[in-house]
């Protein structure tokens, strides 16, 4: 079926296609992940980032294709988990700027927005690597810049667009030599045939059963509904060890958390952020604000938060509301945290309208006239956000002196999102984010781009990393010691894990079965072996060089206690000489995780 236009509604129908044809295809994606173990979960993060765009996309429909395109890059921005959900939101973020002002989409134009949303990519990614999702991006474009010079059609240009992918992903795996070990092809590149598969069928007209290209009538996972204004659940702090507990709950200068968007009266003119970010600040803290044409992101901390929302009832209509009373949260964190019931409050509790229009809000019980004291409202030097899994690990983390611990790692990857509010709700001159798993880095960097505070993002690859960076913070250093004090104590842990490998393979030397429990140094398989007990052994006789090492345990689910006594007694006898300490940390999958350091 030939076609020469694209309107917004047309591209929109083709976009949920082949978000349709991902995510019927998601657990073929994770399956080509290239360790044999049981997250492999680019599929998962590239379905949720995709999720949130379409949702996006049927919450604000437009004909014209440059308005559709804005939409959907916006939501894929904010929903993007993962790395293999960055530089996809990245290919289209690109794509979107391309288009921008189009009310329709030319064969020529969509293989120039194409290659911007792969320069784009690029750019997005610090050491891009080839035989990924960005060379098979990357070539596809580059072919279709060739083809659209010789036809019209979109149809046609969109079939030769998909084959040079389908043909790049085959030879991913001559660019990337674990690829060809494992034989498999690159599986996010493999994602993006998909989406590229269900954009072409779109157009030829060729739906599978089941498909429709209605968007009422998609039968997708949706992304989980994290709400971008509800800060994240705050855990028991140990005294002394973070910025939330060096405050009383009186001291918290302006108690309400408030999160909306402002749907734009007019676009005609320039948003006056400056003017509007200024008369936030005359009673208001810890202000963000994400301008995306007709959409405005708002966050503050307020003492006034109907005062607020009258100031931004002048610039548009203003939707999803969001409002959490920090003194009562802060109460019952310290009443949680001592074991003793909460101090009763006059203020209002927790108000959370996720309804569009405007509300009336109860008074703030603080006086209005009364100005701060800068003394007692003087911010924290730093606030730490760590991503974590397991209670254990997050309880760890806390006693290190982290403030916010967000819950996620392999197969449940924090959004952009999640991470920009976690970083917005912290009351702190310098936030520091460790990620924890590198899989999620690309995103943590995404949200220190939007937050417009300073913010650095140590690459932590691994929960013992975390754990050794926060050990070597010091909240009384300067910013830049404290960060290379921490990258220095992180890099110079080697990480261990234990797993059951989910399909029977070869790497690196090692005959791997599915069922046997596989011992990982860092990225590489050193053994496989069906006991646990004897595939620990066989990791730890890796990690250990000279048996005089620290050596940290993380227990998890699968690690009874029976077992982990035994290996207690097993390293006092090897290694008499190393220094070890066991924590029950909960992650799921990994019975056991090591770090070992000199």
């Amino acid at each position: 079926m030939s076609k020469r236009f694209l309107n917004g509604s047309e591209w929109a129908a083709m976009i949920l296609l082949g978000a349709e044809r991902l995510s019927r295809n998601e657990e073929r994606v994770n399956a080509l992940n290239v360790f044999p173990v049981p997250d492999g979960d680019t599929g998962t993060n590239m379905n949720l980032t995709m999720s949130a765009g379409v949702a996006e996309l049927k919450n604000k429909p437009s004909d014209e294709a440059g308005k559709a395109a804005e939409v959907l890059s916006k939501g894929l921005l904010m929903g993007a988990r993962g790395n293999s959900g960055v530089i996809l939101s990245q290919l289209f973020r690109g794509f979107a700027r391309a288009i921008s002002g189009q009310r329709e989409l030319t064969a020529p134009l969509f293989a120039s927005a194409l290659q911007q949303g792969v320069d784009t990519a690029y750019k997005a990614v610090v050491k891009p690597v080839e035989g990924t999702i960005l060379t098979v991006a990357r070539e596809a474009a580059k072919h279709g810049l060739s083809v659209a010079r010789r036809t019209a059609d979109l149809t046609e240009l969109m079939r030769e667009v998909h084959a040079k992918a389908l043909e790049t992903l085959a030879r991913t795996q001559d660019m990337l030599p674990v690829l060809k070990q494992v034989g498999v092809v690159d599986s996010g590149g493999q994602g993006l045939v998909y989406i590229y598969e269900g954009f072409v069928d779109y157009l030829s007209g060729s739906v599978q059963d089941g498909e429709a290209t209605a968007a009422s009538s998609l039968g997708m996972r949706s992304a989980p509904v994290v709400p971008a204004a509800t800060a994240p659940e705050r855990r028991p702090i140990s005294p002394g060890s973070s910025a939330q507990a060096k405050i009383t709950t009186e001291s918290i200068a302006f108690p309400y958390d408030m999160e909306f968007f402002i749907q734009r009266f007019t676009t005609s003119a320039p948003f006056p952020e400056r003017t509007f970010r200024q008369a936030l600040e005359r009673d208001g803290d810890s202000i963000i604000l994400i301008e995306d044409d007709d959409i405005v992101k708002v966050h503050v901390q307020s003492r006034r938060p109907g005062d607020v929302l009258n100031l931004a009832l002048t610039y548009g209509a203003i939707t999803q509301i969001h409002i959490l009373n920090m003194q009562e949260q802060h109460r019952e964190l310290l009443a949680q945290k001592h074991d003793e019931p909460a101090a009763s409050s006059q203020e209002t509790p927790k108000v959370d309208y996720a309804l569009p229009g405007v509300v009336d809000l109860p008074a703030v019980t603080a006086s209005p006239e009364s100005e701060p004291n800068p003394d007692v409202y003087e911010l924290a030097s730093y606030g730490v956000v760590a991503v974590s899994v397991g209670d254990g690990n997050a309880e760890l983390f806390r006693s290190l002196g982290v403030d916010i611990v967000l819950s996620g790692g392999q197969s449940m990857n924090p959004s952009t999102e999640d991470l920009l509010g976690a970083i917005a709700s912290l009351s702190a001159h310098h936030i520091i984010v460790l990620p924890n798993n590198p899989n999620i880095v690309m995103a943590a960097r995404q949200a220190a781009e939007l937050a417009e505070r300073p913010v650095t993002v140590l690459p932590t690859r691994t929960l013992p990393q975390g754990m050794a960076a926060m050990l070597a913070f010091q909240e009384s250093e300067p910013e830049q010691t404290n960060i290379d004090r921490m990258t220095k104590a992180f890099e110079r842990v080697v990480t261990g894990s234990v797993t059951k490998a989910v399909r029977d393979t070869e790497m690196d030397g090692v005959q791997v079965k599915e069922g046997h429990y596989i011992g990982i140094q860092d990225k590489k398989i050193v053994v496989s072996n069906e006991s646990l007990l004897e595939a620990v052994k066989g990791l730890l006789g890796a990690l250990l060089e000279t048996g005089e090492e620290i050596l940290t345990v993380l227990t998890g689910e699968g690690a009874d206690a029976e077992q982990t006594e035994e290996l207690g007694r097993w390293l006092g006898e090897t290694y008499p000489n190393a220094e070890v300490e066991i924590h029950e940390g909960g992650q799921p999958l990994y019975p056991y995780l090591f770090a070992v350091e000199p």
